[in-house]
């Protein structure tokens, strides 16, 4: 790709060592989790209650987005869903006797309340996740119930990640996924199937996710409270949860919606089944422990919820033992050959470009701008095996900043499916 007798040529080989200073703005999908400690904090949660203090979360910061501002109304009927989804997810994995993986971990106290009992918690997210969390969570534990708790970091797509944060657990393990698929594209909810797949055909055990049918259970919860009034509120609970991720929410085969749910749950199951995972889908309602949220509703729209929780479900998937095929886990490491002429940056990408390695290649690129005339990138992606929607979210950090914006080629026919999938490919070159 780099030509002869160059004007100026620079020549550089980038690798994957993370830059913690842009990790937010690589995927700022985590900020959504600080919602989910505050509203457990206001809810009365006292271990919630003492986090959110030490990260000095506020309400304006963590209800509200540029765009939107919580109701009270939607603010209450979060906090009701959000206690149904943890506490009930949390004594499904208490009664399933395994290790419980919980993924993403986010900011919640869960790592608190199981040390406390003496049961084992992995703890797994994003690295700026586990980078703030991890301390101020451990500070809580007495010294002598912290070996019961352990904070890894990894990219749920990336199956090498995933594999070394569970590495020394020999048993089987309940997976938890409570809030995650819902940022996700095909592509990378189809990775994060085949690498769950993996690690149940591995060690045993069941992946439990409140996502599937996180839709229809907030519409059911806000339905129960405000009635008629309900689409209003979730289309501004979606406005607000867009703008703090930067993604578009629920453009997945696995988020069902409530306007075809019989339709859609099929072929939700119909895409775990080319992944090789069945799903049972486990009852809310019947599972469902109190809630403290619940006293603060009249008793009518407390039986309302408590009801309507009993039309929607948590999924528990394992796998199906069908012969279907998984993609090889082996890759390159990432790194990044780039050569620069007449304010043309050239870079030919190798390896996977995710959550993990896409904040040093925006450091080199903001660096790169920074010192030298820069209007055009061209990106050679022939040896470029996975992006998502974090490596697609630097590339259109770069397509912006440059006048002639970003060109790509030579991609595999793996990229090529994800930038049309998300509708990258009509975005650059």
């Amino acid at each position: 790709m780099y030509k002869q007798n160059l004007e100026e040529r620079l020549l550089w080989k980038i690798h994957g060592a993370v830059d913690y200073t842009l990790l937010e703005k690589v995927n700022p999908v985590f900020n959504t989790a600080k919602m989910t400690l505050f509203q457990l904090a206001a809810n009365g949660d006292r271990d919630a209650a003492a986090l959110a203090k030490s990260m000095g979360l506020t309400l304006e910061a963590t209800q509200n987005s540029a765009n939107t501002k919580a109701s009270p109304e939607q603010v209450l009927g979060g906090t009701i869903m959000l206690e149904c989804r943890y506490r009930t997810m949390a004594c499904l994995a208490e009664k399933s006797g395994c290790t419980l993986v919980d993924m993403p971990c986010g900011y919640t106290p869960r790592a608190i309340e199981f040390a406390r009992k003496g049961l084992p918690y992995y703890a797994l997210d994003l690295p700026v996740v586990i980078r703030e969390a991890a301390e101020k969570i451990l500070a809580l534990i007495p010294a002598e119930q912290r070996k019961f708790s352990h904070f890894r970091k990894v990219d749920a797509t990336n199956y090498t990640s995933m594999e070394k944060a569970l590495e020394d657990i020999d048993s089987p393990v309940t997976i938890t996924t409570e809030g995650l698929l819902m940022y996700f594209t095909d592509s990378e909810a189809g990775a994060l199937c085949d690498n769950i797949r993996r690690i149940l055909e591995k060690k045993g055990g069941c992946w439990y996710t409140a996502d599937v049918e996180c839709s229809l259970q907030y519409v059911l919860v806000m339905r129960a409270l405000v009635g008629d009034r309900f689409m209003e509120i979730m289309k501004n609970a979606t406005q607000q949860t867009k703008d703090k991720s930067d993604v578009e929410i629920g453009k997945n085969s696995l988020i069902a919606s409530p306007a075809d749910m019989e339709g859609s749950i099929r072929n939700a199951m119909a895409f775990l089944a080319k992944h090789g995972l069945k799903a049972e889908r486990v009852n809310i309602g019947e599972n469902m422990p109190k809630l403290d949220s619940l006293d603060r509703v009249t008793s009518e729209q407390a039986a309302a919820v408590c009801e309507g929780m009993k039309h929607c479900a948590f999924w528990k998937i394992t796998p199906s033992g069908a012969a279907v095929a998984l993609p090889s886990t082996e890759t390159k490491g990432f790194h990044a050959d780039a050569a620069m002429q007449s304010g043309t940056l050239s870079l030919a990408l190798t390896g996977r470009l995710d959550t993990i390695t896409a904040p040093s290649l925006l450091s080199f690129f903001e660096k790169t701008k920074a010192e030298r005339a820069l209007d055009a990138v061209e990106v050679d992606c022939s040896r470029l095996e996975y992006i998502s929607s974090a490596g697609l979210r630097v590339l259109l950090i770069m397509h912006k900043a440059c006048t002639r914006g970003v060109s790509l080629y030579g991609e595999t026919e793996a990229v090529r499916e994800i930038l049309e999938q998300t509708g990258f490919d009509s975005i650059f070159h």
